[in-house]
């Protein structure tokens, strides 16, 4: 008998995937027959392009023929390549929060509405892991720096939580220990007062004591791991600039990665910009969610996710109305 052909040989079963959404922020996951591949495992609804079909084709195809729904795919949210033992699989997944009807298993399969924070509850394969982590985060991720003044700190903090933001990287290196924990743990508990998480600029152990929601690596702390710094409750993120860089975070099994500078930016102007086609080539070599960094506000998060990063991170493109 001749030997069975390792998986990474095998042709690439490409795969459209829905994250449906209904108007109260509820996530639509089926359970797969137990008669299936994976069968007993959950996982997002889709299947695989039929030739000659685009992926919103197939996806509104897909969802027909599963759920009796007629849908509208929104806009991609995370492309991942995932090799099983016995096939390859690109899962191109898009978000959908506009359709007709009321989804219904048309195939056996099970349907269960739940909120993103409880998709952690249930068991997925492998290739879905990072489809869980993209649909937990926001599009919008702010760096809020101490630079020096304390009043106008605090004054830009508020700014955005007025505006909605609900993560928050805490950054002040500047400051002592002593000093960066106290301010730390007051803007953690501002925070979470408001609905936030804050994920702090620092040490890993450093974001455990002061209960933070996680840690945000440096590219160069990044590059010194073997492994994840916190268990998997907690938020990893990491500062990236190339792509040795963001496979690096992938394979520490960080969360999440920002990549940078994807446009000019006045404060480090000596650096060159990626470009928006280079940060598409580079987001799509990785099974992470990635936010674009440098010259970029709230108002370009569309075009971001159109070239399959998760949102946008900033620092001044989330103040700017506020400066003077």
């Amino acid at each position: 008998m001749p030997p069975s052909t390792p998986a990474h040989f095998l042709p690439e079963l490409h795969v459209a995937v829905g994250v449906i959404e209904s108007a109260d922020g509820r996530i639509l996951i089926a359970q797969r027959p137990s008669h299936t591949h994976l069968g007993g495992y959950w996982e997002f609804p889709g299947g695989k392009l039929e030739p000659g079909e685009t992926v919103r084709q197939a996806l509104q195809r897909e969802l027909k023929e599963e759920l009796d729904i007629w849908a509208e795919p929104g806009r991609p949210l995370i492309r991942v390549r995932h090799c099983y033992p016995e096939r390859r699989v690109l899962l191109d997944v898009w978000r959908v929060t506009c359709f007709d009807g009321t989804p219904r298993g048309l195939q056996g399969q099970r349907l269960r509405w739940v909120m993103s924070e409880e998709l952690d509850r249930y068991g997925f394969p492998a290739a879905n892991f990072p489809i869980r982590t993209a649909v937990r985060l926001p599009d919008c991720y702010a760096i809020l720096n101490h630079e020096g003044d304390r009043h106008r700190f605090w004054d830009e903090l508020e700014h955005l939580l007025e505006s909605g933001l609900t993560l928050i990287q805490f950054r002040a290196k500047q400051l002592d220990p002593h000093q960066y924990a106290a301010l730390a743990y007051a803007v953690i508990r501002r925070c979470h007062s408001a609905g936030a998480r804050v994920i702090v600029n620092g040490e890993a152990e450093t974001a455990v004591l002061l209960k933070a929601d996680g840690v945000h690596l440096t590219a160069k702390k990044l590059m010194d791991l073997s492994s994840r710094p916190l268990p998997l409750s907690l938020w990893v993120g990491a500062s990236c600039h190339n792509v040795k860089e963001l496979c690096q975070a992938e394979r520490i099994g960080a969360d999440f990665a920002l990549l940078s500078p994807l446009l000019p930016t006045a404060t480090h102007p000596e650096q060159p910009a990626m470009g928006w086609e280079q940060f598409a080539l580079s987001v799509d070599r990785v099974n992470l969610p990635v936010f674009a960094l440098g010259g970029l506000g709230p108002a370009d998060v569309g075009q971001v996710q159109w070239c399959g990063g998760q949102g946008v991170a900033g620092i001044r493109g989330f103040l700017r109305e506020r400066r003077i």
